[in-house]
């Protein structure tokens, strides 16, 4: 029987990175992956394919719409949906591959089959083939990810109702396209078939999209998406569908009455759950908890032996970011460091055209918290880089404490949100006040200085506006 010092169930971001960061402090590490490649969810079927995808069909949407206003113009374009596809997959290819070569790299032993526990210390592993191999381990990470939740009532069946991951390998382009849930996945893979020529509407029983955002944010993103062709169903719920042949008849109860809506595919995404099934976490003595999480208490503790857990199967938001955070300061926590993770730093990003981010408390959260608030926005419209991009839908939003100037939170919708948001992440780290984020010299012209305007907003009002 082999003996580590570090088990890791899992190499998702949380794993993998977990791995990569005991081998660096000298531990002699196990990752077990029940997957072929590794990466988890988030390379192979969620967050890298769905951006190759966003991205390519960014581009032919743009060809179709926003070049000419350049002056470029572009005769006969087609879309080559085979070869768009083909390029996600090499995405994919590459990146797990240079996965594979970093545990290599770091000496990290994988062990592909499905990981189970036999006792607090031991670990069984069943490859593809039935063999089975037993290990130990001083001290184990549960990393398990998360998988997508199917509806009782519309079950799987990878042809007309479909999860995210058969919506990123659509032969053809459907002609409608029925999304349930408009949050952060059903908001990106609806935004890349509407590019590519699909009708898509979005069915939520929310009110507005992407919810846990705040609500100046979702309420633009709505309107934006809506003038590029995106459909939003809201406070609406999807009780019955019925599939004949290739085609969906589903029914949608909302305030009004029922709405029936044809589709060629229905793509069910509303949030994942954690991966807890096969684990025998009876053996070592753990008890999910009511949403089948894995319970931890202080730096990733189970409470049982020596035995934590991070990432999409514990408690807070399923990001993949998050995960990999935890990874390193749980392994670091193990190995008598001071590692930790911010939750309050944490950001969202959804990767439509513009893109929506945001960092710490909304305006509602900040409120409920009992912060007295004070809020600055300014709108891209009119950023010299902004105007000069031809991208000027959009706003940052500052939330910031109105006693004490701290800066609380940084909402954005606007080009490259995601990549923006960065410089609200590290603010917020270092506890800054919205006055440090307005003095900070932002060079000209940028789209950063929309975030210093919305800064300046707070104190008394924008320069440029």
């Amino acid at each position: 029987m082999q003996q580590f010092d570090i088990a890791i169930i899992g190499a998702g971001p949380g794993g993998y990175v977990a791995a990569i960061r005991a081998a660096q402090l000298g531990k002699k590490v196990a990752l077990i992956e029940k997957e072929k490649t590794l990466g988890g969810t988030c390379l192979n079927v969620g967050c890298i394919p769905s951006k190759a995808m966003l991205d390519s069909s960014e581009k032919y949407d743009m060809a179709h719409h926003a070049f000419a206003h350049h002056g470029i113009e572009v005769d006969g374009l087609k879309l080559n949906l085979k070869k768009l596809i083909a390029r996600k997959d090499d995405v994919v290819k590459t990146l797990t591959a240079g996965i594979a070569f970093l545990m290599k790299k770091n000496k990290v032993t994988v062990f592909n089959g499905l990981g189970s526990f036999v006792d607090a210390t031991t670990l069984k592993v069943v490859a593809a083939d039935e063999t089975e191999t037993l290990l130990t381990a001083a001290h184990i990470i549960i990393a398990t990810g998360s998988s997508v939740i199917e509806l009782p009532h519309m079950k799987f069946d990878g042809e007309v109702i479909v999860s995210s991951t058969e919506a990123l390998n659509f032969a053809a382009v459907p002609k409608k396209l029925v999304v349930i849930g408009a949050g952060v996945i059903g908001l990106e893979l609806g935004s890349v078939w509407r590019r590519l020529g699909a009708e898509v509407t979005l069915v939520d029983v929310m009110d507005r999209p992407v919810a846990m955002m705040d609500a100046d944010i979702c309420k633009e993103a709505q309107k934006i998406l809506e003038k590029q062709g995106l459909k939003f169903l809201m406070n609406h719920k999807v009780t019955k569908a019925e599939v004949k042949g290739k085609k969906a008849t589903l029914t949608a109860e909302g305030p009004n009455g029922a709405v029936t809506l044809e589709a060629d595919k229905v793509l069910v995404a509303v949030g994942r759950k954690p991966n807890t099934e096969g684990l025998n976490l009876a053996a070592a003595g753990i008890a999910l908890d009511e949403r089948c999480r894995v319970p931890v208490q202080h730096h990733y503790h189970t409470g049982v032996g020596n035995i934590y857990a991070i990432g999409d199967c514990i408690q807070g938001p399923m990001l993949a970011h998050k995960a990999e955070e935890e990874g390193i300061a749980c392994v670091e926590r193990i190995c008598g460091q001071a590692g930790h993770v911010n939750y309050n730093a944490i950001s969202w990003v959804v990767y439509t055209w513009p893109e929506i981010a945001g960092v710490g408390l909304s305006e509602q959260e900040a409120t409920t918290k009992g912060h007295r608030v004070k809020i600055g926005k300014f709108n891209f419209a009119p950023n010299g880089r902004a105007m000069g991009m031809g991208e000027k839908d959009g706003f940052v939003k500052v939330v910031a404490d109105a006693d004490t100037d701290r800066l609380l939170g940084v909402h954005i919708i606007g080009p490259t949100a995601g990549e923006l948001i960065g410089e609200a992440v590290v603010a917020i780290e270092f506890t800054a006040s919205a006055e440090d984020l307005a003095r900070c010299v932002h060079a000209h012209p940028t789209l950063t200085e929309v975030i210093k305007e919305a800064a300046w907003a707070t104190q008394g009002g924008a320069l440029h506006s």
